[in-house]
């Protein structure tokens, strides 16, 4: 097996929520992210929060319709979504247990891939598009 491939950055996907406080709870408790800051925004939402997943890291907070940086909606083609995150585990069968007995809505169920290893598909309560794999890409 090679050795993983060092990244020169890194990329850290940023959503918005209308409910970021519940989104939070979901992408915890169903995928398994754990809360390593959370910042309130005083109004009941999230104005920042970091949440890991081994080394992988998503950041999200509540949607503001003031603030122009903050895109709610993506924009048209035909009303879909335009992008997906991918969590890359090592135990995609019991990751796929754990988000089966939580009741969410998986989309895609688990497929072998022909670049190698495993996926499924499932969204979150506002309809955001995850895979969950066992493929790593880092390594090789």
């Amino acid at each position: 097996m090679a050795d993983a491939v060092e990244p020169k950055g890194y990329v850290v996907p940023g959503m918005t929520y209308r409910d970021a406080p519940a989104a939070i709870d979901w992408l915890c408790d169903v995928l398994g992210f754990e809360r390593r800051l959370v910042v309130p925004n005083g109004e009941g939402g999230i104005a920042h929060a970091q949440l890991t997943l081994g080394n992988g890291m998503v950041m999200l907070g509540s949607a503001r319709m003031d603030d122009p940086g903050a895109i709610v909606f993506p924009p048209e083609p035909g009303g879909r979504l335009t992008q997906a995150n991918l969590v890359v585990v090592s135990d995609i069968e019991a990751h796929y247990e754990r988000v089966k007995a939580a009741g969410a809505n998986i989309v895609m169920e688990i497929q072998e891939q022909f670049y190698g290893g495993s996926l499924f598909a499932v969204r979150d309560p506002e309809g955001q598009l995850w895979h969950i794999g066992s493929y790593d890409p880092w390594a090789g």
